[in-house]
């Protein structure tokens, strides 16, 4: 599969096959298909923004969910405020930023566990504090957007639209993330993830990487957050519940940390999968599917713990111990 993928020519054929998808489904009427499509892109975004924190440095965090809802709040409450879509999902992202970093200068002297249950800490009061603040996020009413096209100029179904418009957001993510990874700053995340010790003495200022990584990761929130909202014209407290911080986590784990490639194809196969089980499984064995998938990420975890299609670096770490 790695040499597959690792075709000059491969990305090139993937693009072009998602592009044309939404348009094949539609015309086979099968619009489900389409809004599937949608929801595995915005976990890709996700996927992508927790591998900065996760897969290149190694901060363990299970409250990313939260920074996904103050992308979709922020993006919710700008257009009821009369702000145009693309100017509210600009603010979404720098608001999920400033959180972000916020949150990063006072817990990134934790580590492993300590860090873990912070962030988690961190992910649920957020969510109940965004279902009690009534008067600005209407609390567990939700809150309701006005419908909007962000490529009208196209004679398409919104959900193909939207679709696009996510698949574009992937596609300047991994290009974004590519250039990151082969960078100096990629180069020195990784060292910390290693060996933050011998990181530190050999003169990488660990705390400011660690904080640039925990920050950037806000952006790939942020922006996904409130391409969701305007999606869905409408966010509820309960679209971020603990699970998505652990699916996320999952997609991360799955696909290979630290692996661009490696996360695609974890978001394809954890928010793509069950949706299709679900329309096309009898009903009880509905209900079963997400045993079947906890079985799968115990096999993986047990007899390939670099994940599906992991980074060769971080093939080569584990296959040296």
């Amino acid at each position: 599969m790695r040499k597959l993928l690792g075709s000059k020519w491969a990305p090139w054929v993937l693009l072009a096959a998602a592009v044309v998808f939404p348009f094949v489904a539609q015309a086979a009427e099968s619009p489900y298909l389409v809004r599937v499509g949608g929801v595995i892109g915005l976990f890709m975004l996700l996927g992508l923004g927790l591998n900065f924190t996760l897969g290149y440095v190694g901060l363990f965090d299970l409250g990313y969910i939260a920074f996904y809802a103050i992308g979709a709040y922020t993006a919710a409450i700008a257009m009821s405020k009369g702000v145009p879509a693309p100017v509210a999902v600009l603010l979404a992202a720098v608001v999920t930023v400033a959180f972000r970093a916020l949150l990063g200068v006072t817990i990134l002297r934790l580590r492993g566990d300590y860090l873990a249950v912070v962030t988690m800490g961190f992910g649920e009061i957020a969510r109940l504090t965004i279902n009690n603040l009534d008067g600005l996020t209407r609390g567990p009413k939700g809150m309701q957007l006005a419908a909007w096209r962000p490529l009208n100029f196209l004679t398409t179904a919104p959900n193909v639209q939207y679709y696009l418009l996510i698949l574009a957001s992937v596609a300047l993510s991994v290009v974004a993330s590519r250039r990151l990874e082969d960078s100096r700053v990629g180069r020195a995340w990784v060292a910390i993830r290693e060996d933050e010790v011998a990181a530190r003495l050999s003169g990488i200022p660990v705390r400011h990487y660690k904080l640039l990584a925990f920050t950037l990761s806000g952006v790939f929130a942020g922006v996904a957050g409130a391409l969701f909202a305007m999606w869905e014209q409408f966010v509820t407290p309960e679209s971020f519940v603990f699970w998505e911080s652990i699916l996320v986590v999952s997609i991360v784990v799955l696909g290979g940390m630290g692996s661009i490639a490696g996360v695609l194809l974890g978001a394809f196969i954890l928010a793509g999968v069950p949706p299709l089980m679900q329309a096309t499984l009898s009903a009880e064995w509905i209900n079963y599917r997400y045993l079947f998938f906890g079985l799968i990420l115990v096999l993986v975890t047990l007899f390939r713990p670099q994940g599906i299609l992991p980074s060769s670096r971080r093939e080569a770490e584990l296959g040296a111990e």
